[in-house]
């Protein structure tokens, strides 16, 4: 008997395994869920860890992109900075202009920094391409992935500019650069056609430091080269680590969330299993006893119920481990969108980790009502397996049969209280699933409310550039440091005119971005500028209000982080030389980079002008008819004017949305397995009963409506107890998400539950509940009553 497999213990096991087939596919399926959860989940925790590193490293990248002033520095003179003291490896010099293109659509597309390079190899920033080939001649582009998104593949066009004569560009590839070095790249010949004296061309160089961990020893390199061409050669530069931090705090955002669905995953998996386990022990006294009275010992029966468990646990963690990888690939290629990664296979060794961590879980789940089994006395187990147990439970039923319902629904009402493990098991995989579903519910809401409050110039329907600088609205990284914008063109004073002039204006209000400095912080701040009533194109506030006047200024959290100050404190800002002492009246809600940025009254400072006008239309008038007749009238003054396309989502915010519906319709399955199985055992064990209701009438209609009752009370209450938990694990995890973004949360992302969509979700647990019972409960309609009855 001691051997396995062959011997006595193996039939055992395989007899124990093939007869209880529903509970044997419950397992499978529960451990295949959670084990591919845990792989896509796991995937992206790797795929999260600095990801910017490790693209950074297989490509080579630029620690330090600087732009030179081709009149005034040479070819030689630039790659003779290659031998400067610090500077191990160059690329370059490459051809730079800035475009700003225009879609099929006649949309106009952020300001595009394209670099000309010959291959996408180099020592340098090694660009790694996704999609397509390299550009070869004239007519050809290459974009990055965030330029690209969805909307460009390989073959598809794009203009230029928004200029009659502008050449049309064809996408011949997709390329990832962990640096950012530009945002395209095309032949150097094409960008020296490409530029104009708006737009002239700048010489790039790409450097390599052996010492670039600070942005002192950056500073420090930047100055060598400064001196090492000829003065004012140096446009300027831009920082590797500028990059890194906004790449490793996008990164640090999902963690939490991970860690959140992998808690419920391993919780649903120690239930449910140790729920199966338990179910097989409470149906199997008899057999039990049997076992130990033909010679088993306790050691070998604890064996043979871990093993009921571990054989289709085993197929479970095979299945899991395929699916696990095969889900991954879509989030793991949006995570490299985000990420600027091109790694699309999960890690072996986390499927190693799922695996024995499976295992382990399983083997711990099954232990503990194994361990009862082997304790069970020969006598007792035979007896009490061979006699029905009478009298727990009962006062349930006197209590349910005072209730004016059918008897039916009141004898399935009392059913679960004869069993309470069983029936608690039921309910904490009930209450895990709507914890997972209400979570789910509030990130998706939460992160949709981020994305909007995040891109509020998006609000308008039509942005009108005045011809005074280079749109305010983008989107993605931000042109590389000495690109030059679309110079200045135009009187403000007379776009601004034609712009009230213009039927179907509703409102309107200006802004402008500029460098400036803030007393007692080194370097330069970014500051947003704006003109007449802003109120539509606010930030959303964490605390305080937006600008209402003269003499104000809203600050995001990292600005009060960094600078030690709070709401009502003063700052002084110059801009061209003027200084004005500002009170902090708000701390706006701003996830757009790492920069330190203020936003204030453009009237403060007197030598800033609007660059662009956003603006309302009254009902009825369609954005892109009125953009498109204010346009003709603003061009042959410098200015221009498109409607707003919708703000699209971050990359970011979709992986995580993706994620979280993924995990959520997972963890909700495996609850609806574990309420299959405690209603698979139930109605088994009470199917003599059953046959006896039928005897005296019951119909199907009414056993049915008998079964889905005994865990209606159970889904009713799970939802209670899940919606609350739900609830307050969205309320930590995404301060915890906040924080790694490094912001607080305003009032509009954390407050996404209203009434009525808590009512809904607390229906959930019913939902769920009822959907595991619904297949036993046509098994028990549709037994015959002779069948039933004939069964012990």
């Amino acid at each position: 008997m001691s051997g396995f497999g062959t011997g006595a213990l193996g039939r055992v096991v395989r007899s124990g395994v093939g007869r209880r087939r529903v509970q044997t596919v419950v397992i499978a399926v529960a451990v295949m869920m959670a084990v591919a959860s845990a792989v896509v989940a796991g995937s992206l925790m790797v795929a999260a860890d600095a990801p910017f590193d490790k693209a950074f490293a297989r490509q080579n990248g630029a620690h330090l992109t600087a732009e030179y002033d081709p009149a005034k520095a040479s070819t030689a003179q630039l790659e003779a900075t290659g031998r400067v003291d610090g500077v191990t490896a160059t690329a370059g010099p490459y051809p730079v202009t800035s475009i700003r293109p225009v879609d099929g659509g006649g949309g106009h597309l952020r300001p595009v920094t394209l670099a000309g390079r010959s291959a996408p190899h180099a020592d340098v920033d090694d660009l790694e391409l996704s999609l397509g080939r390299w550009a070869e001649k004239p007519g050809e582009i290459v974009l990055t992935t965030q330029v690209a998104g969805p909307a460009f593949q390989p073959g598809s066009t794009l203009r230029s500019s928004d200029a009659a004569d502008a050449p049309t560009l064809t996408v011949v590839g997709i390329a990832v650069s962990a640096g950012r070095s530009a945002d395209a790249w095309a032949t150097p010949a094409q960008v020296t056609a490409l530029a104009s004296k708006d737009t002239p061309v700048t010489s790039q160089m790409l450097y390599r430091l052996d010492s670039a961990d600070t942005g002192g020893q950056i500073a420090a390199a930047r100055k060598k080269l400064t001196a090492a061409v000829p003065q004012g050669a140096l446009l300027g530069t831009q920082s590797y680590l500028d990059t890194k931090r906004a790449a490793d705090t996008s990164a640090a955002v999902t963690i939490p969330f991970l860690i959140a669905f992998g808690v419920l995953g391993i919780a649903m998996s120690l239930i449910i299993v140790g729920s199966v386990v338990s179910g097989a022990v409470g149906t199997s006294l008899r057999r039990i006893g049997i076992l130990k009275a033909i010679g088993f010992t306790p050691r070998e029966v604890v064996r043979a119920y871990v093993a009921q468990a571990l054989i289709p646990a085993g197929a479970g963690i095979a299945l899991g481990v395929v699916l696990g990888n095969l889900l991954a690939v879509p989030l793991l290629n949006d995570t490299e969108q985000v990420y600027g990664t091109a790694s699309l296979t999960v890690a072996w060794w986390v499927d190693v980790v799922v695996v024995v961590a499976a295992l382990l879980v399983v083997g711990i789940a099954a232990l503990v009502p194994a361990l009862r089994a082997g304790r069970l006395r020969t006598v007792e187990a035979i007896a009490v397996g061979r006699a029905p147990r009478t009298g727990r439970g009962q006062w349930a039923h006197r209590a349910a049969g005072r209730l004016p319902l059918p008897r039916a629904v009141t004898y399935g009402l009392a059913a679960p209280f004869a069993h309470p493990v069983r029936t608690a098991a039921m309910l904490l995989a009930v209450a895990f699933g709507t914890v997972a579903a209400t979570f789910a519910l509030g990130l998706t809401s939460s992160l949709t409310a981020v994305a909007e409050a995040g891109d509020p110039e998006s609000r308008a329907a039509v942005t009108v550039f005045t011809g005074t600088g280079g749109p305010t609205v983008t989107r993605g990284p931000a042109p590389a440091a000495g690109t030059a914008e679309p110079p200045a063109a135009a009187d403000p004073a007379r776009v601004r005119a034609a712009v009230e002039a213009q039927a179907g204006t509703a409102s309107y209000y200006g802004k402008t971005q500029a460098d400036v400095t803030v007393g007692g912080v080194s370097g330069t701040a970014r500051a947003s500028l704006y003109e007449g009533d802003s109120r539509s194109g606010a930030y959303e506030m964490i605390s305080g209000h937006w600008i209402t006047g003269r003499g104000q200024v809203v600050v995001p959290s990292r600005f009060l982080e960094k600078t030690g100050t709070e709401l009502g404190d003063t700052i002084r800002v110059t801009h061209q030389g003027h200084t004005q002492t500002l009170r902090i009246v708000g701390e706006a809600f701003d996830t757009s980079d790492d920069e330190l940025e203020i936003h204030a009254n453009l009237a403060d400072f007197p030598a800033a002008e609007p660059g662009v006008l956003l603006v309302e239309v009254k009902p009825g008038v369609l954005a892109t008819e009125y953009a498109r007749e204010l346009a003709a009238e603003i061009q042959p003054l410098g200015g221009d004017a498109h409607a707003n396309s919708p703000s699209e989502q971050d990359g970011l915010l979709l992986v995580v949305q993706a994620m979280a519906a993924l995990l959520t319709l997972m963890l909700v399955s495996v609850a609806g397995l574990g309420v299959l199985n405690s209603v698979v055992l139930d109605t088994r064990e009470r199917v003599h009963d059953l046959g006896v209701c039928k005897a005296l009438g019951m119909s199907p209609r009414q056993t049915v409506g008998l079964v889905l009752a005994s865990v209606a009370g159970i889904g009713v209450l799970g939802g209670l107890v899940g919606v609350p938990a739900g609830f307050a694990l969205h309320a930590y995890v995404l301060p915890v998400m906040g924080d790694a973004a490094g912001t607080d949360l305003p009032p509009s992302v954390l407050d996404v539950y209203g009434t009525p969509r808590l009512v809904l979700l607390g229906l959930a647990g019913l939902t769920i509940a009822l959907l595991g019972a619904l297949l036993p409960a046509g098994w028990a309609a549709r037994a015959r009553t002779a069948t039933a009855l004939r069964t012990e």
